[in-house]
């Protein structure tokens, strides 16, 4: 495994498991088989809606805490803003069986971002994360958070795959310490990604798949990748990445199929934020 150093000092693995879109009642087993399988970034959310489970296989795991890095995420909160984020963490370090994660993150930049900033700081400070950070931030967001805060987030979780590659926004995280993380990284196989021509054959020039080259591809850019899969055959497969290196020219024939545009949709649309600020969560 490599790691990357957050501008706090903490080490997160480059590569670990997502859980986004996986059901409550396969998850557990879904995060058994990733840690056997190596994996010891776990990343899910409140509102992913099975933290619980992710929380069992922790428990019934004889992996060491201290070996885990475990992500969760706040979703967008009710005024006061402030007060809720302290109940949401709690709310999150209770199913998760936890007293602590290892990197929290604000989930979508809507709302009183920086009444739940202010809240997430404080729990930052008592030590209920050991590191803070934001998601789907494009890089005015970003930026205001930054500069008008205390604390700057240690990480952006980002849709990042070859067909929306966010070189620019990756440029300006690392002129301000933030760390890039990936979301979406294989686009879901959107644009038929996993039987793209180009990418078939640098797989097959390291006899690797699409998904490993992919996966290549990021880590080689610094770029953390939290790949889902329900098959532990796949998570296997996902994490063998760490033997072979895309060449320059490889790397460079990658960048020539990157969009610019989101494949699934644009944090910055009027119908997008009116659909995720009118979403709340029970817990």
């Amino acid at each position: 495994m490599q790691y990357v150093t957050l501008n706090n000092g903490v080490e997160m693995p480059i590569l670990g498991f997502g859980v986004y879109q996986i059901p409550p009642e396969e998850t557990e087993r879904a995060v058994s088989d990733a840690l056997a399988a190596g994996y010891r970034l776990l990343d899910t959310a409140a509102a992913y809606g099975n933290e619980e489970a992710v929380g069992r296989a922790i428990k019934s795991s004889d992996v060491p805490r201290q070996d885990l890095f475990v992500t969760t995420k706040l979703w967008i909160q009710d005024a006061p803003a402030e007060e809720n984020t302290r109940r949401a963490v709690e709310a999150s370090l209770a199913k998760l069986g936890l007293d602590h994660v290892d990197l929290y993150l604000m989930h979508q930049p809507f709302g009183d971002v920086y009444g739940q900033w202010r809240g997430m700081e404080a729990m930052h400070r008592e030590g209920l994360a050991k590191a803070i950070g934001v998601a789907n931030f494009y890089p005015d967001r970003l930026l205001d958070l930054v500069v008008n805060n205390e604390v700057t987030p240690a990480v952006n979780q980002i849709e990042t795959h070859p067909f929306f590659q966010r070189v620019a926004d990756q440029d300006l995280m690392r002129e301000h310490g933030v760390q890039i993380q990936s979301w979406g990284g294989f686009a879901e196989g959107r644009n038929d990604l996993f039987t793209n021509a180009l990418l078939s054959g640098i797989g097959a020039d390291h006899g690797k798949s699409v998904a490993q080259v992919v996966l290549r591809w990021l880590v080689q850019r610094g770029v953390v990748a939290i790949p889902k899969s329900v098959r532990a055959e796949r998570m296997a497969e996902n994490f063998d990445i760490f033997d072979f290196e895309l060449t320059d020219d490889q790397m460079a024939a990658i960048a020539t199929l990157d969009k610019g545009t989101s494949l699934f949709f644009d944090h910055r649309d009027a119908e997008a934020v009116g659909w995720l600020a009118k979403r709340r969560l029970d817990a």
